[in-house]
């Protein structure tokens, strides 16, 4: 297996290569961002542990600019940014795991099997459903190629159902999953939140399964 490590740290990434070099890979290291980019688009790796704070170009961006030309090596983002938002930024643009410093190298070494189990499979970065287009990473939605303004909720509905392309999801997995768990939210709020929705998609997009949920048409 070869693997590409794009790490401007020299120390960690000397370790990480002796490291994953002792379990039997074959690793190379690149120290920017760009020479990331180059490498991950032509070495034949089959995955990359790519440093988020990086010369040149960011890891976000690395990863970012391998999805949009339908690049799909599996990549494991490291960062010293721990929060929430920092992580979902990663898995948004693109990334397939996060992992922050400092990290257990144990655990490094499973997500990293973890991933080449899955190995490269198309996973494309914006969400299309019909003539919808919703891009994570810019949190950008275009309804035939029209900019649709959504508010924080409502993009999060739309998010949801649109990984659920024809599925019927219940209004109880809906404010499970869209809605702040730690607080009481009465269910008629799915109603009013979906209401607004099919205003600004299309009623026809949005249907009512009787007594079961919602789906969106394909």
């Amino acid at each position: 297996m070869r693997l590409l490590v794009v790490e401007d740290e020299s120390r960690l990434a000397a370790a990480l290569q002796r490291g994953l070099q002792a379990e039997g890979f074959a690793v190379d290291v690149e120290s920017t961002g760009r020479s990331g980019l180059d490498a991950a688009r032509h070495g034949g790796y089959d995955a990359m542990i790519l440093d988020v704070m990086l010369p040149g170009l960011s890891g976000y961006e690395v990863v970012r600019r391998l999805r949009a030309e339908e690049h799909w090596l599996p990549v494991l983002m490291l960062s010293a940014k721990d929060g929430e938002y920092d992580q979902a930024d990663g898995l948004d643009c693109g990334a397939d795991d996060y992992l922050t410093k400092p990290f257990s190298y144990v655990v490094l070494l499973a997500r990293l099997r973890a991933l080449l189990r899955r190995g490269a499979s198309e996973r494309p970065t914006v969400l299309a459903v019909g003539d919808l287009r919703l891009d994570p990473a810019r949190r950008r939605v275009t309804r035939a190629d029209a900019e649709v303004a959504l508010t924080t909720r409502e993009y999060a509905l739309l998010d949801y159902l649109m990984r659920r392309p024809g599925q019927v999801v219940s209004k109880t997995e809906l404010l499970d999953h869209v809605w702040d768990a730690s607080l009481e939210t009465a269910p008629n709020a799915v109603e009013v939140y979906v209401g607004y929705l099919r205003r600004k998609i299309g009623r026809e997009r949005l249907e009512t399964v009787r007594g079961a949920g919602y789906r969106l048409a394909i």
